[in-house]
């Protein structure tokens, strides 16, 4: 009696089974006022959502691209897996640093966002809720922009798959902690909202 494989485990149980050990990293593109295309690198965490490191460049190289893993994971915090699509700056320069972390790469299908899904759904977020709504001059705004976005929401956005709470955790506030008070973040564009004493 021949005995069967048992199925491989599916995408979604990958996911749930390895999401502390697990990040994506993608590009997208931003163009200035002045019509010059940058390039912003993210590296997302997929345990709370965060946004482990950021950069922005003109000129993406695979030299330039495995140099911030490395600077998104000094000495030996290197995660198990990376998520990346099949895109051609991620050559040989930049697998064979990955191989020396200790990284296994985890590449998506040709023309699957789907699989990379954390890092798409937070593109699509700072576009949305930050570059849309603003006017980049250049690489010096643009990392301003990235960054002061971030800050918010790592500490102040919400997020239903975190049970509402944002990547970087919220004390609840009681009621009897005072009045609801707006801090406006990312230049007014959104507002963290606090309980503060009369």
């Amino acid at each position: 009696m021949r005995h069967r494989k048992p199925p491989s485990q599916t995408w979604r149980t990958f996911l749930e089974n390895h999401v502390k050990t697990m990040v994506s990293v993608d590009f997208f593109t931003v163009p200035t006022i002045n019509f010059q295309m940058l390039y912003v690198f993210l590296v997302l965490a997929h345990d709370r959502r965060r946004i482990v490191h950021f950069n922005v460049t003109a000129h993406p190289t695979a030299e330039w691209t495995a140099h911030q893993l490395r600077e998104a994971f000094p000495w030996d915090s290197a995660p198990r897996y990376l998520l990346r699509d099949r895109h051609r700056i991620f050559g040989r320069d930049f697998v064979e640093p990955l191989k020396a972390m200790g990284i296994k790469e985890v590449i998506s299908t040709p023309r699957s966002p789907w699989e990379r899904a954390f890092v798409e759904r937070v593109i699509g977020t700072i576009r949305r809720e930050c570059l849309d709504r603003a006017i980049v001059f250049n690489q010096a705004s643009l990392c301003r922009h990235v960054k002061s976005f971030l800050a918010y929401y790592h500490e102040s956005r919400t997020h239903l798959s975190l049970v509402k709470d944002a990547p970087v955790p919220r004390p609840v506030q009681p009621p009897e902690g005072g009045t609801v008070v707006a801090i406006p973040q990312v230049g007014g564009l959104h507002h963290r909202y606090e309980r503060r004493a009369a």
